[in-house]
């Protein structure tokens, strides 16, 4: 019989069964990343992110979808990973917006069908710059199909099977759209993902229940951390801590721009967030009072919290706590002077770890290519700081949308990060760090280096291809630089030496190469002398970073 509407005991059953369809077929979505590098991981990203909200609901005893799809939602955002996983969770939370101004416990068709426009809208506002031909464009011409056919859909089933029609038909498209998937010969692995997940809703409505001893099976995952206090003092530009929170007198009618557009003039470190009627602002300014009589227009003030930054105590001990093998961050801790900056990294590769600590880093996350940490990583790293500002290096772009959501997720926190796309990049973006600068110049500064600076890795191909040009064997030692395949050999010296070709000219003057656990000693002698070559005055530094997958991670300067 067809279902009129969707309760929670049903939501919950679809969005399980949608779980585990997507973790039972997340090495497919993997194979399909564009780049043949042995790192595919966005299956593996969307299921765990899935599994996490999954892991939320299981044990919630209660038959509403307003509140299956609220813990869902958030479960998502705790647990998201990689770019894929973000925009996973951001498609949810947008359902769960719309479901949540339902009157009861179910959804009907109509309600169900909104729910899903909310969840694209939602997921295009997670990105900075949408991209058709992704995930994106495969939810949102779902969510139009459906509407457009909302008059002649009167059942689930109906909406469903029409919404995952469109979805395959537009996952087809998506090589038209992106001109990187047409030349490497696959359509979007996000939206592969997607669909699967959806797949798996329509079994769960035609009552085919997939195992869920899968659902209950979880490869957990532990993130490390290796911290030590950083040091500085910085001169305070704009004085006042300021904090509050404020009840909405109007809150279907306030925008988050009427708070934002006039205290990004008056100061800086801001964070405004809306959540039902409640307000919440942190800003850094030196007119807090003026701060408070802008939000008084909107509502009634519920807390208040001002601090003068400039006469709390500034002297930070110089005492390094000491090297931790891979343990998690513990919410009690002995009590330390509250340093001006912590600075996050992520990174895999014991001898890349002590790289970064030595340049200031004060925690590292484990992770990387084939291992993308949570949201929730981030958040832990973050609150284990006892720091006024907080910057997030995440050496990898499909590891910083998980990164940005702890400003949403902390809004207390002064956190600024990063957009570095590689472990060279983060590397280098260290040495302008100056910890008796304002975070804004250091930010400024950082990313003006990575800007100017050259990446490369060097690694192997894991299927036959062809990309800008570039044709790619199984087998085939690949270089990458500007986050693009320039050359394939069978011959990893050639590669390397190959990509140093690309990346050194005159005007360098230093190279640092992370050596891999699979580097050969005779080759890195001739990678180190061919880039002498190249250019006789540049200096050239190794260090043996212990990391997989890369043989070689080039930084030039």
């Amino acid at each position: 019989m067809a279902n009129q509407t969707v309760s929670g005991t049903l939501f919950k059953k679809m969005v399980t069964n949608g779980a585990v369809n997507l973790k039972n077929n997340h090495k497919e979505i993997d194979h399909l990343n564009v780049f043949p590098v042995p790192d595919g991981d966005t299956g593996t990203n969307m299921q765990m992110t899935m599994m996490a909200g999954i892991k939320e609901v299981s044990n919630l005893d209660s038959q509403s979808i307003v509140d299956i799809s609220k813990i869902l939602s958030r479960g998502l955002l705790m647990g998201a990973r990689g770019n894929s996983g973000v925009i996973l969770s951001q498609f949810f939370r947008g359902v769960y917006s719309e479901i949540a101004k339902i009157d009861n416990g179910s959804a009907t068709v109509k309600e169900f069908i909104q729910a899903l426009v909310g969840g694209y809208q939602m997921a295009y506002r997670a990105v900075m710059d949408p991209v058709e031909g992704t995930i994106l464009t495969v939810v949102r011409e779902s969510a139009e199909k459906v509407v457009r056919e909302s008059n002649h859909l009167n059942s689930v089933e109906e909406v469903l099977k029409m919404y995952l029609d469109q979805a395959k038909e537009t996952l087809i498209k998506t090589p038209d759209l992106l001109p990187v998937l047409k030349e490497a010969g696959v359509v979007d692995s996000g939206g592969a993902g997607f669909i699967k997940i959806i797949e798996g809703w329509v079994m769960a409505l035609e009552g085919q229940m997939l195992n869920e001893a899968e659902v209950n099976f979880q490869a957990q995952q532990r993130e490390h951390y290796h911290g030590a206090e950083n040091l500085g003092q910085v001169d305070i530009k704009f004085g006042y801590c300021t904090e509050f929170i404020v009840k909405l007198h109007k809150p279907e009618k306030f925008n988050e721009n009427f708070m934002k557009d006039p205290l990004s003039q008056m100061g800086d470190s801001l964070v405004v967030v809306t959540d039902d009627d409640l307000l919440k602002v942190h800003v850094h300014t030196n007119q807090p009072g003026v701060a408070l009589t802008l939000a008084q227009k909107y509502g009634d003030l519920q807390t208040i919290k001002i601090e003068n930054m400039r006469i709390q105590n500034e002297t930070i001990l110089g005492d390094q706590v000491s090297d931790h093998k891979k343990v998690e961050p513990t919410p009690t801790k002995v009590a330390k002077p509250k340093a001006k900056f912590g600075i996050i990294a992520v990174a895999s590769g014991q001898g890349i770890h002590e790289a970064f600590k030595e340049l200031g880093v004060d925690l590292i996350i484990d992770g990387g290519q084939t291992m993308n940490p949570s949201t929730e990583a981030f958040v832990k790293a973050v609150e284990e700081l006892n720091t006024d500002h907080v910057i997030i290096l995440p050496n990898n772009k499909n590891i910083i949308l998980s990164a940005e959501q702890t400003l949403d997720l902390l809004p207390d926190r002064s956190i600024r990060v990063l957009k570095t796309k590689s472990i060279a990049q983060g590397y280098s973006s260290l040495m302008a760090f100056d910890p008796t600068a304002d975070v804004d110049d250091n930010v400024e500064q950082m990313m003006d280096i990575v800007s100017n600076m050259r990446s490369g890795e060097v690694t192997y191909a894991v299927r036959d291809t062809e990309l800008n040009g570039v044709q790619i064997k199984n087998g085939d030692f690949i270089g990458i630089t500007k986050g693009e395949i320039k050359l394939s050999t069978p011959s990893r010296l050639e590669t390397t030496q190959g990509l140093l070709d690309d990346m050194i000219d005159e005007s360098r003057e230093i190279v640092t190469i992370f050596y891999g656990n699979d580097a050969d000693e005779d080759e890195l002698d001739q990678v180190v002398a061919h880039a002498k070559k190249l250019n006789p005055d540049i200096e050239v530094d190794v260090i043996e970073g212990k990391q997989d997958i890369y043989t070689y991670i080039i930084a030039v300067e």
